[in-house]
Parts: C-alpha cells; sequence; structure tokens
C-alpha cells in the first residue's frame, strides 16, 4: 500500500483544501493520474498517482489538510480492470531484437476535455454539466466563452422562489480573496464606474403601456420597476452576489430581497420588497 500525502506547494502555506477527487473511491488509477484537486491559499494544484492501482481516499472533499497528512492511499498490488493494460515491469536487458515498423500515422489517444481555471469556477459556482460543453480551446479545451454562451442560452426560472438559504464552506483561497478584499475597502478609495445601457426596447415598451398602467394602478409607469427586474434576474444568474460570509462559509440566497428608496409624507424611507 502505497501512501500519498499532501506535498510542500511553499514556505508559507501550511494548510490546503481539498476541492474535489478525480477519481473515485476503489477506482483503478494508472501511474501519474491526477487523483483530486487541491487549493491553497495561492493556487490550485493536483495530486496524482504515484504508481497504478486501487484508489483508497482518506481525506474528503472540503475537508482542510495540513501540509503531510495522508490524502490517500494507492494498493499498488490490485490487477488492472479488464480492457486496461496492466503496469509493465522493467525488462531484464536482452539482445535487441528486430522489430517491424509501422509507418502509419499514430492515433492519439482521446483525453478528456478540460477547462481553463476561470471556465471551472464558473461551472462549479453554475454546478454545470459538462457534458453539456463543448470546449472550442485547443484540444477541446472549455473556456470562459464557452460557458458564458451556455449560460446565455439558458434562462433563469421563472417559478416561485422559496426563500431557502445555501451553505457552503470557503477554501483557503477563497478566504484569502475575501480577507484582502476587506482590507483593500479600508485602506483605498472605493470609486464607482459607470456603464451605459442601451433603454432603447424598455423606452417603446413604458410609452406602449404607460397610460393602460396609470389607469390601472393610479400611478405612473417609471423605470425602477424595470431595474429591480433587470437586478432580480442578474442575481437568479450569479447567486455569488447575492451571497454573504459568515465566519467560514459563504451563504447562498435563494430569493431576491430589493430595498428601494420611496418618498413618503414623513420623509424617506426604504422598504424592501
Amino acid at each position: 500500500m502505497i501512501v500519498i500525502k499532501v506535498p510542500s506547494v511553499g514556505e508559507s502555506i501550511s494548510e490546503v483544501t481539498l476541492v474535489k477527487w478525480i477519481k473515485k473511491e476503489g477506482e483503478y488509477a494508472k501511474r501519474d493520474e491526477v487523483l483530486c484537486e487541491l487549493e491553497s491559499e495561492k493556487a490550485t494544484f493536483e495530486l496524482t498517482a504515484e504508481q497504478a492501482g486501487t484508489l483508497h481516499q482518506i481525506a474528503e472533499e472540503g475537508a482542510t489538510l495540513k501540509i503531510g497528512d495522508v490524502a490517500c492511499e494507492i494498493d499498488e498490488t490490485a490487477s488492472a480492470p479488464a480492457g486496461m493494460p496492466a503496469p509493465s515491469a522493467p525488462a531484464e536487458k536482452s539482445a535487441p531484437k528486430e522489430v517491424a515498423v509501422s509507418h502509419a500515422p499514430a492515433t492519439p489517444p482521446a483525453t478528456p476535455a478540460k477547462s481553463t481555471p476561470l471556465a471551472a469556477a464558473i461551472i462549479q459556482d453554475k454546478h454545470l454539466d459538462t457534458k453539456s460543453l463543448s470546449g472550442t480551446g485547443s484540444g477541446g479545451k472549455i473556456l470562459k466563452q464557452d460557458v458564458i454562451n451556455l449560460l446565455s442560452k439558458t434562462k433563469p426560472s421563472q417559478a416561485a422562489i422559496d426563500r431557502t438559504e445555501r451553505k457552503d464552506k470557503m477554501s483557503n483561497l477563497r478566504k484569502t480573496v475575501s480577507r484582502r478584499l476587506v482590507e483593500a475597502k479600508n485602506s483605498t478609495a472605493m470609486l464607482t464606474t459607470f456603464n451605459e445601457v442601451d433603454m432603447t426596447k424598455i423606452m417603446e415598451v413604458r410609452k406602449l403601456y404607460k397610460d393602460v398602467f396609470k389607469e390601472t394602478h393610479t400611478v405612473n409607469l417609471g423605470f425602477m420597476s424595470f431595474f429591480t427586474k433587470a437586478c432580480c434576474t442578474a442575481l437568479l444568474e450569479w447567486p455569488a452576489v447575492n451571497a454573504y460570509i459568515d465566519g467560514e462559509q459563504i451563504v447562498y440566497h435563494e430569493y431576491c430581497d430589493i430595498s428601494i428608496a420611496v418618498s413618503a409624507p414623513k420623509g424617506l424611507v426604504v422598504p424592501v420588497i
């Protein structure tokens, strides 16, 4: 049994987070094949098999491991499954033999499509199925634009939204990012950016229905309702924006609370819709 430990990834790194297992429990892994993904506060890296054999997982996904902790074990005595060549043993030196050489072009083995780090982050955040993604990068690699194109075709669900919350444990990298962002907010001047938006369609809709809306609801049809709808749609598409950090967890909301300032007879109030 070969013990695979968490390697040292830097002088200042003392612990890492096991993001996900690539190989399942009891699955046969070839030599140098990727077993799992680890994430430190600075980077993400992979843990590979030192020898071919059957995988026995020790650490669970999401667990925080110290440098040198045991992540898994490899049973190198296990035989390869049917259809998979067993690892070759070192051959003894012998007299050279004539080997027939084929000049036909070799067909490279098919490898599973990988994704760029940014695309992988969006896939994980959106819980997308990679089977529905076709990569346009080199070797079929999934790029950021491929994921965005898929999201643009998938409209957010219009079903009733319940007031549920979902909690995910932060990795070391996310903890470092959140800490650095707070430090930057407290020590630097925060600026506001302005983006231009084409309002032509909204202007046409408002012009078409403003009279009917005024007769029905006795109030004018302003732009705030369109802005609120756009914000809700955006929050459904990007739930990380509609979340907050609670200790070492990120709390995601399955609903949208929008506060709108309203001029009331007693002054300005901000009700939550």
